[in-house]
């Protein structure tokens, strides 16, 4: 049965720029086709065993691809592991997928994929800004404090500052954005 969120799902995901999206699956032939002709993808592989899963991942990444992978069962663990952002589907999800993916989701509803990539491009852009904040700063101070126009000890008590802005762009992360946004 496929879930009524998958195809808002995906098309989220092909709206965030994701290049290839690939159905893996070891049911036969014709349940993946008609899977991912009601999904709305174009690709996918059938009869898969989990070493096949891993094989297609390495192929991917050799072709200079970053992979997500996503998967809930035993047999998507290894590909999980092997990708460079596993995604485990929580409720649904065997142990053994939570414990080899790099992300684990807590609800079993598919529009959180796209949420948590757009979740995790927030996080690193904010780290970005964190740490160019804080080098701008201390070349600053350091320059200021080397020609005499800010003493060392006044150059060290302002370093309060960026710890101070770095928190509250962090903070803003904390705000839950709109999905889609």
């Amino acid at each position: 049965v496929i879930r009524a969120e998958i195809p808002e799902a995906v098309a989220a995901l092909k709206r965030l720029g994701m290049k290839r999206l690939m159905l893996l699956t070891g049911d036969n032939e014709r349940v993946a086709a008609a899977v991912a002709a009601r999904v709305g993808l174009s690709e996918y592989r059938a009869s898969l065993l989990p070493e096949d899963k891993i094989a297609i991942v390495r192929e991917l990444q050799h072709a200079g691809y970053t992979v997500v992978m996503v998967g809930d069962g035993v047999n998507d663990a290894p590909a999980l592991a092997q990708a460079d952002v596993g995604i485990a589907m929580g409720v649904a999800g065997s142990d053994v997928a939570l414990e080899a993916a790099h992300v684990a989701l807590m609800r079993d509803d598919w529009r959180e994929i796209p949420e948590a990539i757009r979740t995790g491009r927030r996080t690193y852009r904010t780290i970005r800004q964190n740490i160019a904040l804080g080098i701008t700063w201390d070349v600053i101070t350091m320059g200021l404090a080397s020609v005499g126009i800010l003493s060392p000890v006044m150059a060290a008590a302002t370093e309060v500052v960026p710890d101070v802005l770095v928190s509250l762009n962090s903070a803003r992360l904390l705000k839950t954005p709109r999905r889609g946004n």
